[in-house]
Formats: structure tokens, sequence, C-alpha cells
């Protein structure tokens, strides 16, 4: 496979951009939706996310300017595209975002794509009381590694806030597991 640089290109080609597209969703397709799952929670949602996160990518890939990876603009837009679908969620069950993720968090146990054991599932539930961008940093650092460099990308934020974000969101989910 060819470098970032070379994909890009190829995906801004007419002549390349279905090819070089098929190659970005098998490099990146794994990785996008266990992105998408940690904030959506639910196999179906994250797959519906995950769709419209590549129809998104694929249309816009010509106003990517590199100033940034790919890899951190396709974050951001599964990110973004993961928000405001937990916000039409509850905008359409007339409830709050918070609500939208205890929800989603009580369907885990019956989700069948769900392997998580009681642990992981109290993991859930105490992510979900972190304000949404502590959340969004727990999950990123916690469950995909991602570096404060490219998470300061994804987010559009400094490195030094995220540090802070997640450091506070720890505090928090151990005051969470140790309590409940």
């Amino acid at each position: 496979m060819t470098d970032e640089a070379e994909l890009v290109i190829q995906l801004k080609s007419d002549t390349q951009k279905e090819q070089a597209f098929r190659d970005l969703i098998t490099l990146f397709k794994e990785r996008l939706y266990w992105h998408i799952r940690n904030i959506v929670k639910s196999h179906d949602d994250a797959d519906d996310v995950l769709q419209n996160t590549f129809i998104k990518i694929f249309k816009n890939i010509d106003n990517f300017k590199g100033d940034s990876k790919l890899f951190s603009w396709m974050y951001r837009i599964a990110t973004n595209e993961s928000i405001t679908f937990i916000n039409k969620k509850a905008k359409r069950l007339q409830t709050t975002n918070e609500e939208v993720q205890q929800l989603a968090i009580n369907n885990l146990t019956s989700d069948v794509y769900f392997e998580g054991d009681a642990i992981q599932l109290k993991l859930q539930k105490a992510i979900a009381t972190l304000p949404e961008k502590q959340q969004l940093v727990f999950n990123m650092k916690y469950f995909e590694d991602i570096k404060y460099k490219d998470m300061a990308d994804i987010l559009d934020t400094s490195e030094g806030a995220l540090k802070a974000s997640y450091h506070i969101a720890v505090k928090k989910i151990e005051a969470y597991l140790t309590s409940n």
C-alpha cells in the first residue's frame, strides 16, 4: 500500500478515486468503527454512523487540505458524525444526550455484539457520567491509545487541555467505580 500522501492524491484523482477509496475503507474501517462505537455504544448505530462517515469523507476529500494527517481529518469527521447522531437521536426521542447514552449502555447487555463482562459494563456506565468532551478524550486515550498530538488535531484543541481533561476523567471514573 502507498503512503498517506500518495493515497490522498489517488483519492482526489478522477481515475483512481474509487479504488483508492476502497483501499481507504480497508485501512481504516475497523479503527473508525471502534472509535464511533465507543461514542454511540450500539453496534447497529455505529454501523450507520460509520457509513455516514465514509460518505462524508468520499464527498469531501477534495476539501482535505493536508494541514493535518488524513487519519486525524477522518477521525474528526467520525467524531462529529457520532455527536450529530446522538444529538438527533436525543431530539427524536425528546430527551437529553445523557439519557440517550444511558439508554444505549442499558441496552448493551442485550447487544449480541457486546462482548464485555460486568466490569466492562460498569466502566461504560462510569464513562457515560462524564461530560461529552471528557468522554471523547477518555475513549480515544484509553481504548484507542491515540497520542495527544493526534487527538489535538482531531478535536481541534491543545494537548495541555486534553491531558487535563483525561486526568479529570480518570479521577471521576475512579470515584464512580469505587462508590458503585
